[in-house]
C-alpha cells in the first residue's frame, strides 16, 4: 500500500445501515482501528450526515426501507464526489453489487462482514481519496500556471511519485500534439508497456481502440459527460501491448496555457474487475439453479417410491374395473366401480400434485414478488420432502399460526430456503429424529417467522460465525460444496429479510427466516 495512505489525515466514516446492531458492532470495529464514526439509521439521514461533517469515506448498506444504498451513492457522487463510498451488499446482490461499481463505488463488501475484506476496502477507499485529492491540486497547478521553482519542484521524482506514480488509478498527460508524457505505474501494470516505451514514442490514439479517439475528442468538446472540454466517468476501450482490449472509465480534463490548449490528462480506472462481476452475476444465476437441481437429485429416489406406490394401486383398480365392465354392470359392480374410479382419480391427482410441485421447484424461472399464503407454503415443501423424511425415520411436526399473514416474496425462492434448511436438519440426523416445521406471527413488530428445528449434532461455536459464508462447509467431502445456507442468506436479504442460526453441539440447530408482513385483503 502506498505510504501517502497513512498521512496524518483524521479518518472520518460515516456508516449507513437500518439494523441498529450492526452500526454498533462496526461503529465499535471501526473506532477501534482509528476511525472516526458517525452512524445514520435510513438514507436520507446519512446523506444530511455528509453534507454537515464532509467525511472522506461512507459505508452504507444497499437494502435499506426508503432511500437504498444505491440512491444515496447517486446522490452523494453527484453533491459531494470527493467521498468515497463503500456498499454493504449480500452474496447473491451481484446485479446491485454492478449498479453500484458503475455509479462510482469505491467497494463493495458482502455480508456477513469479514474484518479483513471491510480493512482492504478502507485501505482502498483511502488511497483512492488521497490519489484523487492530489490529482485535483496537480491539474491545478497545472492550468494556472506556476513560478520556476515549482516547475523544478514538480520535475523532481519524488514529488513525481507521490502525485501521480503511486494513484491507484491510471493516469494519462498528453502535450498540445497528444504526444503522451506522463504514463503513471497504474498504466504500465493495465496495459503492460514499460515507461519507456510510452513517454515520448506513443501518441494518446496509439493506446484507444478504434473509434474511441473520436469519441473522446467529441465529449470533451461538448457537455455529454460533464462541462465543456471535461469528460466525467465514460466508459471507454483501450489496447493493450499486445492489442488485447482494456474495458476503462476514463476522466478526462483539456489543460490550458495562457488561453490555449495545452493537452489533456485523463484519469483511467479498470473496469475489468467490473465486467467479471457481471459475468458472475450470470454465474450467480446458475449458482442457484445449481442448488436447486442438488436439491432434486437428494429427493429424487423418494419422489419415484413416492409415485410408484399409488401408480401401482391405480392400476391395480383398473384392472379390477375392467373385469367389471367384461361381467356386466349390475347394481352391486356399479358401487364397486365407482368406488374404485374414486380411489384412482385421487391417487392420480396426488401424483399429480407431486410432479407438478416438482417442476415448480425445478423451473428457472425469473423473480416474482406476490403476496404468499405461508400455511400454503409450507404445505407444498412438506409434499415435497414428506417421503424423503419417512426413509430417513425422521418425523416432521407441523404448527403455523392461525392469523398468520401473506408476505410479499417470490415464492419459489422461499420454498428454496425453506427446502434447503430441511435438508440440512436431515444430514444432521444420520440415526432419525424430529424436525419442527413452525410459522409464526409477532404483530408488534410486525414480522413473520418460519422455524426449522432439528434434534440434530447440533454446530461447533468456532463454525457458527461462518456457516453462511460461500462454500463453508462442514461435510465430508462429497456430501456437500457449502452453497445451500449462503443461497439461503443471500435470498433472504434480497428479500429484505433476515435468516438467523441457534445451536449448540449435541443440542440441535433451528434455523429462523424473518419477513415484513403483507396484511390480508
Amino acid at each position: 500500500m502506498p505510504q501517502n495512505v497513512n498521512q496524518d489525515i483524521n479518518w472520518e466514516i460515516v456508516l449507513i445501515d437500518d439494523e441498529e446492531g450492526i452500526r454498533k458492532v462496526m461503529s465499535i470495529a471501526l473506532m477501534d482501528s482509528g476511525y472516526s464514526v458517525l452512524t445514520a439509521e435510513n438514507g436520507k439521514a446519512g446523506v444530511e450526515l455528509c453534507k454537515e461533517s464532509l467525511p472522506q469515506i461512507v459505508i452504507t448498506d444497499i437494502k435499506m426501507p426508503g432511500m437504498d444504498g444505491l440512491q444515496v451513492l447517486e446522490i452523494l457522487k453527484k453533491e459531494l464526489p470527493d467521498i468515497e463510498v463503500i456498499v454493504m451488499t449480500a452474496f447473491g446482490d451481484i446485479e446491485i453489487t454492478i449498479r453500484a461499481m458503475q455509479l462510482d463505488a469505491s467497494d463493495f463488501i458482502t455480508k456477513p462482514i469479514n474484518d479483513d475484506a471491510l480493512s482492504l476496502a478502507l485501505d482502498r477507499a483511502k488511497e483512492r481519496y488521497l490519489s484523487k485529492k492530489q490529482l485535483k491540486e496537480y491539474t491545478s497547478l497545472l492550468e494556472t500556471g506556476w513560478s520556476q521553482a515549482t516547475k523544478e519542484l514538480l520535475n523532481n521524482y519524488s514529488f513525481q511519485k507521490q502525485i501521480i506514480e503511486s494513484s491507484i488509478n491510471g493516469i494519462i498527460g498528453c502535450g498540445y500534439d497528444e504526444k503522451i508524457k506522463i504514463f503513471n505505474n497504474s498504466m504500465i501494470k493495465m496495459l503492460g508497456y514499460t515507461q519507456s516505451e510510452v513517454v515520448g514514442e506513443k501518441y494518446l490514439k496509439d493506446l484507444l481502440a478504434n473509434g474511441e479517439e473520436k469519441r473522446i475528442k467529441e465529449a470533451l468538446s461538448t457537455e455529454q459527460h460533464g462541462e465543456i472540454h471535461t469528460i466525467d466517468l465514460m466508459e471507454s476501450v483501450l489496447l493493450d501491448h499486445e492489442s488485447l482490449k482494456i474495458p476503462v472509465r476514463i476522466s478526462a480534463s483539456v489543460l490550458f496555457d495562457e488561453g490555449s490548449k495545452n493537452g489533456v490528462l485523463i484519469c483511467v480506472r479498470d473496469l475489468r474487475e467490473l465486467r467479471r462481476l457481471e459475468r458472475k452475476m450470470a454465474d450467480q444465476g446458475r449458482i442457484l439453479h445449481q442448488d436447486k437441481m442438488m436439491s432434486l437429485g437428494k429427493l429424487a429416489a423418494s419422489v419415484v417410491h413416492e409415485i410408484n406406490n399409488p401408480l401401482a394401486g391405480v392400476l391395480n383398480y383398473l384392472r379390477l374395473m375392467t373385469k367389471i365392465i367384461k361381467k356386466g354392470l349390475t347394481a352391486e359392480k356399479t358401487e364397486k366401480f365407482s368406488k374404485y374410479l374414486d380411489i384412482a382419480t385421487q391417487e392420480i391427482a396426488r401424483c399429480s400434485q407431486i410432479v407438478s410441485n416438482l417442476l415448480s421447484f425445478s423451473r428457472k424461472s425469473s423473480l416474482s414478488f406476490e403476496p404468499v399464503d405461508v400455511k400454503e407454503l409450507i404445505h407444498r415443501c412438506q409434499l415435497i420432502c414428506q417421503h424423503k423424511l419417512e426413509l430417513q425415520n425422521i418425523t416432521l411436526s407441523i404448527n403455523v399460526d392461525s392469523d398468520i399473514p401473506f408476505i410479499m416474496v417470490d415464492t419459489n425462492q422461499i420454498q428454496q430456503c425453506v427446502i434447503n434448511l430441511i435438508f440440512n436438519a436431515i444430514d444432521a440426523m444420520p440415526d432419525g429424529g424430529t424436525i419442527d416445521l413452525l410459522a409464526q406471527y409477532d404483530s408488534e413488530a410486525p414480522k413473520v417467522t418460519i422455524h426449522v428445528k432439528d434434534t440434530g449434532t447440533g454446530i461447533e461455536p468456532k463454525d457458527l460465525p461462518h456457516v453462511f459464508e460461500p462454500f463453508f462447509t462442514t461435510k465430508d467431502e462429497g456430501y456437500g460444496v457449502g452453497l445451500g445456507l449462503s443461497t439461503v442468506y443471500g435470498i433472504m436479504e434480497h428479500h429484505n429479510g433476515v435468516v438467523l442460526v441457534e445451536s449448540a453441539p449435541g443440542k440441535g440447530t433451528q434455523f429462523i427466516l424473518e419477513f415484513n408482513t403483507l396484511a390480508k385483503e
